[in-house]
């Protein structure tokens, strides 16, 4: 499938004009699915425009199904609200505040440095930059990394494959580290120095391990081995300047006993975990990697609060975790609500969406008209979601994936925000990545969510930046505009209608 001539006539206009702002368009049927970009183009957020307007003005930008991305505009508070017959008023109350946002990421998985990988280096740097500029990009600020395989692998290894090495002295990165995390994940961090990174493993090595007709635990006689394991994993990448803010307790352990695939999963029970993280991980942490946090669970929320609650009860293993990481893959089974249990029992520890992908992928397909908006607006709305339930940020999974959306090791192709196409040295950028964008750009490190109401059909989120500017962030779900009055107690009031099926961010001071 190629994008149509009036896409290529536009990226001739631009490239000739030098705007860096306007979205090239790849339309399928003359619905556009996706912007372009290359090694010399790329649409963004001119680097020369203000951060917010003067006061008594809002900075608005607006994304829709009908092809506007990130469209900025400017408009006035009106202190009165006459003359405007609201559908919805929304009221902002930044005197109610919530949780600190920590930020907003993807993954460094093995697939998408591979397929970065085959773009020219010009077109490698702006796809980095697309994602981690703090200007011109999505201001992304977190990188998670695999220890080790993972699901979207090009093969299974683990850091230490020699059996019964229990001086760990065969421990050595992977091909893989070396030529498709740590080299993105630097420059990701020299683009952007406020990045962060934590990791997590899908398992440890295979003669760690217990296996019951492919359902494996690690055997506690190991459980120092595999601490020492993860500690030489820190120490490896520490000397690549890359150190890591969080390592998890393992990615989903609830996979071991769905999939039973002993080769990328490593099951816990709470009990279990718990035991090792008070007598191995812990202290090891502690005393090695002391400003490296636990990051518990690291699964999806529909057993969070059955698996954590025990975990940070017991005094012994809950001083030691900082937060939690939560999946979304069961979410329509789980209502968020269980992310506010989980706040108002522990309001020490934090909450951490750190994974989020959608399958099968549809480029190329008829399926992609129908899908690739829909895909942009669940993760708005997930992020959304998130946000008012005590998260502190929120995490995709691969950075980007090919046309084909693998390879993978258990066959599961998945769509992302970012699609690379090799042989035209370019990549395209789909709602997804827009719909992450109109938060993680707007909503700096340390930003406080303050109280905003809404509707059934306009969702809504606000923050209080550390400079003092608000932010809000807004979905028209209904199929027809809707006239808005955003009721700030201190400000004043903005009357907008918003698109239908439209993502917004507002930011005044």
């Amino acid at each position: 499938m190629e994008y149509t001539w009036k896409a290529l006539l536009l990226f001739t206009f631009l490239f000739n004009k030098g705007i860096a702002n306007d979205c090239v368009p790849y339309l399928v049927e003359d619905v556009l699915v996706a912007c372009v970009c290359n090694a010399t183009y790329c649409d963004g957020i001119p680097a020369n425009r203000p951060e917010v307007p003067k006061i008594g003005r809002s900075h608005w930008y607006q994304s829709n199904k009908d092809g506007l991305r990130l469209k900025w505009s400017e408009v006035d508070f009106n202190q009165n609200a006459q003359v405007f017959s609201a559908d919805v008023t929304l009221a902002i109350n930044d005197e109610m505040k919530y949780q600190k946002i920590f930020g907003f990421g993807g993954a460094f998985s093995d697939v998408s440095g591979y397929q970065i990988s085959k773009l020219s280096p010009a077109t490698q740097e702006q796809l980095l930059r697309t994602y981690y500029h703090p200007r011109t990009g999505s201001k992304y600020t977190l990188g998670r990394i695999p220890i080790g395989s993972s699901d979207f692998s090009l093969r299974r290894y683990t850091y230490d494959d020699t059996p019964n090495d229990t001086k760990l002295k065969y421990f050595a990165l992977s091909s893989e580290d070396m030529l498709y995390k740590i080299p993105y994940a630097r420059k990701a961090y020299l683009i952007n120095r406020g990045t962060r990174f934590f990791s997590a493993a899908w398992t440890a090595p295979e003669w760690m391990k217990s296996d019951d007709n492919g359902l494996s635990f690690l055997k506690p006689e190991y459980y120092q081995t595999y601490t020492d394991y993860l500690m030489k994993f820190l120490d490896s990448y520490a000397k690549h300047d890359i150190k890591m803010w969080a390592l998890s307790t393992g990615n989903e352990p609830s996979d071991a006993f769905i999939f039973r695939n002993s080769n990328i999963t490593m099951g816990w029970t709470p009990k279990t975990m718990s035991n090792w993280i008070v007598n191995n991980l812990g202290p090891t942490l502690t005393s090695k990697h002391r400003h490296t946090h636990i990051m518990a669970f690291d699964d999806d929320r529909s057993t969070l609060f059955k698996f954590t609650k025990s975990l940070l009860m017991n005094e012994n293993s809950g001083r030691y975790i900082a937060g939690v990481g939560v999946h979304w893959y069961k979410d329509n089974i789980t209502r968020a609500t269980v992310l506010d249990e989980m706040h108002n029992d522990f309001p020490e520890k934090f909450i951490l969406m750190t994974e989020a992908s959608i399958g099968p992928p549809v480029w190329g397909t008829p399926n992609i008209i129908s899908e690739s908006w829909s895909r942009g607006e669940k993760y708005f709305l997930s992020i959304l979601e998130y946000m008012n339930n005590w998260s502190i940020g929120w995490v995709d999974w691969n950075l980007a994936l090919d046309q084909t959306g693998g390879p993978n090791l258990v066959n599961i192709h998945l769509d992302a925000a970012i699609i690379v196409n090799p042989e035209r040295d370019e990549f395209y950028k789909q709602p997804m990545y827009y719909a992450i964008k109109h938060f993680s750009r707007f909503i700096p490190r340390n930003s406080r969510r303050i109280s905003i109401t809404d509707s059934n059909t306009v969702k809504a989120t606000a923050f209080l930046t550390p400079s003092r500017e608000t932010v809000v962030v807004l979905y028209n779900s209904a199929n027809t505009p809707q006239r808005v009055v955003l009721k700030d107690f201190r400000r004043g009031n903005i009357q907008v209608e918003l698109s239908p099926q439209s993502m917004n961010t507002f930011k005044y001071k």
